[in-house]
C-alpha cells in the first residue's frame, strides 16, 4: 500500500517501513479509544506476530499496569504478553529510583501510578515529601490540587508523568496529565519535569527492551508534539495515524514531519 504525505508530493512507498525488524507503538488513539479497538489493529498484531517482529506498546498513560492493559486487551480480543507494555508510570518510578532521596512522594494519580512507585520503594507522604508527582487521574479535585501546591511552594519538585494535554476517547477529547498539571505550575511559579514521551528516558528504555537499535525500528504513534518528536529525536522513523488526536493540518503546525502518515496501524500491514 501506498501513502500520500500530502498533495502534491510524490507516493511513498511502505517497503522500506515493512522492512523494520521491531516497533514502538502509543496505545490512546492508535491501538483503541476507550473501550473500542480501532479498525486494522487485530490484523497489525497478527503481522507483527507473524513476521516475528519484536514490538513493544510504550504509553504515556500512567493510570494502568501492564498487567491491566494486558487484560484490557485482552477483553479487546487480543492475546498479547505483559512484557510488550511500557508505561509512563513505570519510566517515572525508575527516574524517581534513581533521583530521589527521601524516597516519598505526594501523589495525584491512579492505581498505576501508585504501585509503580510503591514497587520502586517510594512511599506516600503528604507532609513534607521530596516530589509532588502528576498523572492522569478521575479523581481530580481542588484539595488535591491546594495540597500539591503546598507543598510545591514548600519544596518539594513537581513531576508529570507526561506532557500531554488531551487524550482520546471513544465520544471525543478528554484533559490528559499536561492539563491537569497545569494549575499547579500556574499557581507556583514552577515547571513540571515531564518523563514520558518525548523524554529521550523512556524512549531509551523502550528501544532497549526491543533489543534493537533504533534506525532498526520505528515509531507509531498518534501525535505529533509527543510520538513523533520522540521517534525523531531516538532515531526511529516515525509513523503518523490519524486515528488518534492529530490530523493533517495538525502537521503544518510543526517544524518537523513523520516519515509516513497513514489513517491506522492497518494500513501498515502488506
Amino acid at each position: 500500500m501506498k501513502e500520500r504525505i500530502n498533495e502534491g508530493e510524490n507516493s511513498m512507498d511502505l517497503k522500506e517501513l515493512h522492512e523494520k525488524k521491531g516497533f514502538i507503538c502509543d496505545m490512546d488513539g492508535v491501538i483503541y479509544h476507550g473501550n473500542r479497538l480501532l479498525p486494522g489493529v487485530k490484523e497489525f498484531v497478527d503481522w507483527l506476530y507473524a513476521e516475528k517482529k519484536p514490538f513493544l506498546f510504550l504509553t504515556n498513560s500512567s493510570e494502568r499496569s501492564p498487567r491491566e492493559l494486558q487484560q484490557k486487551l485482552g477483553r479487546l480480543g487480543l492475546d498479547i504478553d505483559e512484557s510488550h507494555f511500557y508505561t509512563s508510570a513505570l519510566a517515572t518510578a525508575k527516574f524517581l529510583k534513581m533521583q530521589s532521596r527521601k524516597k516519598s512522594a505526594f501523589v495525584i494519580g491512579e492505581a498505576g501510578l501508585t504501585n509503580a512507585l510503591y514497587e520502586v520503594g517510594i512511599t506516600m507522604n503528604d507532609v513534607d515529601p521530596e516530589y509532588v508527582v502528576v498523572g492522569e487521574t478521575h479523581n481530580y479535585n481542588y484539595d488535591n490540587i491546594s495540597k500539591a501546591v503546598q507543598l510545591v511552594l514548600a519544596g518539594a519538585k513537581l513531576i508529570g508523568t507526561n506532557p500531554d494535554l488531551t487524550g482520546p476517547g471513544e465520544t471525543g477529547i478528554f484533559p490528559a496529565c499536561g492539563a491537569m498539571i497545569s494549575p499547579i505550575e500556574v499557581a507556583t511559579g514552577k515547571r513540571a519535569y515531564f518523563v514520558g514521551k518525548p523524554n529521550p528516558l523512556m524512549m531509551r528504555t523502550g528501544i532497549k527492551m526491543l533489543g534493537l537499535h533504533a534506525q532498526e525500528a520505528a515509531m507509531v504513534g498518534d501525535r505529533m508534539d509527543t510520538d513523533v518528536v520522540a521517534g525523531l529525536e531516538s532515531g526511529l522513523d516515525t509513523v503518523l495515524v490519524l486515528s488518534g488526536v492529530s490530523t493533517r493540518a495538525t502537521i503544518e503546525e510543526y517544524p518537523y514531519r513523520p516519515k509516513y502518515v497513514l489513517d491506522g496501524v492497518g494500513n501498515i500491514v502488506p
